[in-house]
């Protein structure tokens, strides 16, 4: 008896991580961000999640070569090429389409923000915020593929 309820409770936490797990992926992929200049591309290492630049829509400066990371605040950073960063780094999921304790760089001011986003549906709510999630701002990605 001991055994069989042994059983089922291993098969129900297993399950139950599953479920957990696939609800956590559910945001993984591509998203467009609002002004439809760039797609930020999400995957999971680990437990986390990040998101890198997979496209811009001008991905080349007035030079004609590719934009660089100028506005870092590490001088040694600013000629890494702007597509392929990782701008979304280590967010865990925290249930109901929540991920948290992320943080999210801008490549225009070279600024890095504490970040947390929310899926709902198709779109993706991401909001950077200095100190307070209440002191910041949101913008809509919109899924891709």
């Amino acid at each position: 008896m001991i055994k069989k309820f042994s059983f089922a409770l291993t098969a129900f936490m297993l399950f139950a991580a599953m479920l957990f797990a696939q609800g956590a992926d559910a945001i993984l992929g591509k998203w467009q961000n609002p002004t439809g200049e760039g797609h930020i591309t999400i995957y999971k290492k680990g437990d986390k999640f990040f998101g890198k630049l997979s496209w811009i829509k001008y991905p080349n400066d007035a030079n004609g070569k590719p934009k660089t990371d100028i506005h870092n605040p590490d001088e040694n950073l600013r000629s890494r090429p702007e597509l392929g960063l990782e701008l979304l780094k280590d967010f865990v999921y925290d249930g109901d389409n929540v991920y948290k304790e992320g943080t999210i760089y801008d490549p225009k001011s070279g600024k890095t923000y504490s970040c947390k986003m929310t899926l709902d549906g198709r779109k993706l709510k991401i909001r950077g915020y200095v100190g307070i999630s209440l002191i910041g701002r949101t913008e809509v990605f919109t899924r891709v593929d």
